[in-house]
């Protein structure tokens, strides 16, 4: 979704060229991810990291434009709602200290960025849900004006005919209705991009697949929303609900929603879905390319399917496949999120090499299972995984199967070429974090906890972001934050 196109709302001509192009694209995809070694040679790493943009009072505020324009950086661009803002990092080898290099480039970035933005009255936040965002906050008027933005929301607005629902039960329970895709907005995320090889795919995806909850629950960092204790990363419930077009009833089978886990282990690659992104769902914003004989439609309709781990195709300069890792939040600390990506890719490749036999023990309903009791409970969640010598799936605490597979962690890592220091330094984090069971979201709500007994919600709100914008700036670990 990051292409720039000038229109907001499509005829019928458009979506007929648009769905002739598409299933062009989709067959020449077939063929040309078949071609002996695509995508081969050393792997690399990226990023993307959204952040929110808050006033002196830890409320949001839109200035995205404002501040992009001072910026005038290349890898700095705005996202859905005006108070928030995403940067780009660029791609390194996984040889090496790679997570280190990607520190190097976002640290003082950051650094300039928060001088910038204090020049404005503003301060710039990593975290999944800002915990000072009210409703008013989520009205059209905070949704940045740009085409892309205004014809998905005309189109999944059109699909769904109706409000969009939100009900979310944690500690407390959310249910409201919108008519704006704006909810969305309130999630920020730290998406993360592995090159892999093209005959290595479905063993490389099936295995994000299967870990994700595990890093997922490790990496809480959204807890609360509209004042309310939710989900651990009530950002996986929200996203999915905010921007659901299916109509409830309409049909007897259950549609596919437009964000999701998944709909099966990938069994042969990753053009099964690209496919299945093209036979499953409707486009929303069908802007045909000028250019001719290219694969942006296909790229364009693939990005307005907002799968928790993505294949990402990148036609230019040769191409290559990426999984990109969508599922962790923003924050707490550059140092967290660079943990959280290190953990995930190394499960990712070492578990690769078990997919084969571990989907015989794990069938795919399980997995997706496991994802959303990890975004709700934490590391408190209860998960099914499989062991050897197997005879039946049984539930294990989360907590004690991360112990279990940290060590597969290094050994992945280390087979991609990242160095010992490198794996040790991040790993001590993760272990750090899990001997505490601190995240960013227990300590979130044990703060607020200790803050709601001496004063009310919205100061407490106020006082919980006040004191997790100091010890975020600190660059601290979130396992070592005193409450």
């Amino acid at each position: 979704m990051g292409q720039f196109f000038e229109k907001d709302s499509f005829s019928l001509t458009d979506h007929k060229e648009f769905s002739v192009r598409l299933h062009e694209q989709i067959e020449t995809l077939k063929h040309l991810l078949k071609q002996p070694q695509f995508s081969q040679g050393d792997a690399t790493f990226g990023a993307e990291l959204e952040m929110y943009l808050l006033d002196k009072d830890c409320l949001p505020t839109p200035r995205n434009r404002k501040l992009l324009s001072i910026m005038n950086h290349p890898l700095l661009t705005e996202e859905l709602n005006k108070f928030n803002i995403e940067f780009n990092l660029s791609p390194v080898p996984a040889k090496g200290a790679p997570f280190t290099a990607m520190t190097n480039e976002i640290s003082p970035f950051l650094s300039k960025l928060k001088k910038a933005a204090g020049n404005i009255d503003t301060q710039i936040a990593t975290i999944g849900i800002l915990p000072t965002l009210s409703s008013a906050h989520l009205h059209k008027s905070y949704m940045t004006d740009l085409p892309r933005y205004r014809a998905i929301t005309k189109e999944l607005s059109s699909l769904k005919g109706e409000p969009f629902i939100v009900d979310i039960n944690g500690k407390d329970t959310l249910k409201m209705q919108s008519d704006e895709v704006t909810l969305e907005g309130a999630n920020t995320s730290f998406q993360v991009h592995f090159k892999v090889p093209a005959e290595r795919f479905a063993d490389l995806y099936n295995a994000v697949q299967l870990s994700t909850p595990l890093v997922l629950a490790l990496a809480g960092n959204s807890p609360i929303f509209l004042g309310r204790s939710l989900w651990h990363e009530t950002r996986i419930a929200l996203f999915k609900q905010s921007i659901d077009s299916r109509v409830q009833g309409l049909t007897k089978w259950r549609q596919p929603a437009r964000v999701c886990f998944g709909h099966g282990w990938v069994r042969h690659g990753a053009w099964e879905l690209f496919a299945e992104s093209v036979a499953l769902y409707r486009p929303i914003a069908p802007y045909v390319s000028p250019k001719q004989n290219s694969f942006d439609e296909l790229n364009l309709h693939h990005g307005t399917i907002w799968s928790w781990n993505r294949a990402v195709f990148e036609p230019n300069h040769g191409g290559h496949l990426r999984i990109e890792y969508r599922a962790l939040p923003a924050g707490p600390t550059i140092i967290d999120m660079m943990a959280n990506a290190a953990l995930g890719i190394g499960l990712t490749q070492t578990l690769s090499h078990q997919m084969p036999e571990l989907l015989a023990k794990m069938p795919f309903e399980y997995a997706h299972y496991n994802f959303y009791r990890a975004a709700q409970d934490g590391l408190d969640a209860k998960i099914l995984w499989p062991t050897a010598g197997q005879n039946s799936l049984k539930e294990h605490n989360i907590s004690d199967i991360i112990n279990q597979v940290l060590p597969l962690a290094s050994d992945g890592l280390q087979e991609l070429g990242v160095n010992n220091e490198e794996i040790d330094r991040l790993m001590q984090v993760i272990e750090h974090r899990l001997a505490t069971k601190q995240t960013g979201s227990i300590w979130q709500l044990k703060h607020l906890q200790k803050l709601e007994d001496k004063m009310d919600k919205p100061a407490a709100l106020k006082q919980l972001m006040v004191d997790y914008m100091v010890h975020s700036n600190s660059g601290t670990p979130v396992s070592k934050w005193l409450l």
